[in-house]
């Protein structure tokens, strides 16, 4: 039996880190600090760190199994090789879940900012942005990864200028507020659950150096490379996220009470905060360019990351055998692509925003359990890092995802079940 035809490997360290920043900078910071800040108030800013050092030890692990094993999948793939084919196909299954629901609200999400700052509300118009948003880029991952790339780099470079610029003007809001605007800094009747949940939320925020992990095909010398962008990828990214929950808490109760509306949240959370607390008319225009260059990364790397997997889950028939084929430059699995982009259209027609992100986080926590658990396994020659970042990564990933809504997680353990039943019927019929 031949080997299935490889992706070229055309990513250095600067490209896979952009691609991991164009992952993680963007819903993360434009919504999430929002949602979370009015959950937790002023402890959003132990959330952050939370989800920073649980993503901190699943970013490590994640590296050292695609240092190892550098093929398109993610931990779909490292659950097949060091754990077994249920748990490989249920990383795939939740990866899939929880990354198309993630990219159908950054369509959203960019069409919401788009339409804001020229005045339209109209959720006729809102939904056709979207869908017109999905379209434009996935001809753009269809072109190849080197163009998908060049543009991830443009798009970056304008989101990460808009939030120095953001937190460059809070700074003296900061030094000049003290402790005022951070007292009571637990608020609420149950401030260790609105903690946990706000971590839970803030974790998912992180997550987008997944992506450089699946996309360990194309990545050069990737034993070398994947370490590397991952690890600055995280340090840049937690820097950003802290900065900007600090800010978001100084503007006072006000403003953090508005950010725990759906509506506000939702819309646009450090437009409010520019306008309100920050007094230069210009940034909250540069904000709005800000998010939404953010939402066209985070769908842009969303495709790329989603077309990754459902590659590798063909490659096993798991799904369809067909989405596995690539183009005759081996440079696109161009059927996984249109599908990943159907279905994030599909999504983006009857998807609920409101409740996406709390969605991907209890999906997105059981596929990081995996990964860990999959970390756990590596042999001493293999391993890169200490064998106890798994546990904590492992027990953290569990221990979190619970905390999200009650209807999330019963929703998402439902989904898991019925993708065992599927796999199981999938697998009968092949051995058969």
């Amino acid at each position: 039996m031949t080997s299935p035809p490889l992706l070229r490997r055309e990513i250095g360290v600067f490209g896979a880190t952009l691609m991991g920043l164009g992952s993680i900078v963007g819903t993360g910071v434009f919504v999430s600090i929002g949602i979370a800040a009015g959950l937790a108030g002023p402890s959003v800013i132990i959330a952050v760190a939370i989800g920073a050092v649980v993503a901190t030890c699943n970013a490590f692990n994640s590296a050292q199994l695609a240092a190892n094993h550098p093929v398109s999948g993610g931990t779909y793939e490292y659950g097949y090789k060091y754990l077994n084919h249920w748990l490989g196909f249920i990383a795939g299954w939740m990866f899939l879940l929880a990354k198309s629901a993630s990219a159908a609200t950054a369509a959203l999400g960019f069409a919401g900012y788009l339409l804001n700052a020229f005045g339209v509300n109209s959720q006729t118009w809102l939904v056709l942005t979207a869908l017109s948003a999905v379209v434009v880029l996935t001809i753009v991952v269809l072109s190849g990864i080197r163009r998908s790339n060049f543009t991830n780099i443009i798009i970056v470079s304008i989101t990460l200028f808009s939030l120095a610029v953001f937190i460059l003007a809070g700074i003296p809001k900061v030094v000049l507020s003290g402790e005022t605007n951070l007292t009571p800094f637990f608020p609420g009747d149950k401030p260790i659950a609105s903690l946990l949940q706000a971590a839970a939320l803030m974790f998912v925020a992180y997550t987008g150096y997944g992506r450089i992990a699946t996309l360990g095909e194309e990545v050069k010398e990737p034993r070398r490379t994947i370490p590397r962008a991952i690890a600055v990828t995280m340090i840049v990214t937690c820097i950003l996220y802290i900065s900007s929950a600090l800010i978001t808490v100084v503007v006072g109760q006000e403003v953090i009470q508005k950010l725990s509306q759906a509506d506000v949240s939702l819309a646009a959370p450090l437009e409010v905060i520019a306008r309100s607390g920050l007094g230069v008319p210009v940034i909250p225009k540069l904000i709005a360019v800000g998010a939404i260059t953010a939402m066209l990364g985070v769908l842009l790397n969303l495709i790329l990351g989603l077309s990754r997997v459902l590659l590798a889950m063909g490659r096993r028939r798991d799904v369809p055998k067909v989405v596995a084929r690539l183009n005759s430059g081996q440079t696109t699995p161009y059927i996984a692509v249109v599908a990943v982009g159907v279905a994030i259209a599909f999504l983006v027609l009857i998807g609920d925003v409101k409740t996406t992100w709390s969605f991907s986080a209890f999906n997105v926590l059981i596929y990081y359990a995996i990964t860990n658990f999959a970390a756990l396994q590596l042999s001493p020659e293999e391993r890169l890092y200490p064998q106890w970042l798994g546990w904590v990564g492992l027990a953290s990933c569990l221990f979190l995802a619970f905390w999200v809504e009650q209807q999330i997680w019963l929703v998402g353990l439902g989904l898991i079940l019925v993708g065992l039943i599927w796999h199981s019927l999938i697998h009968r019929f092949i051995t058969d």
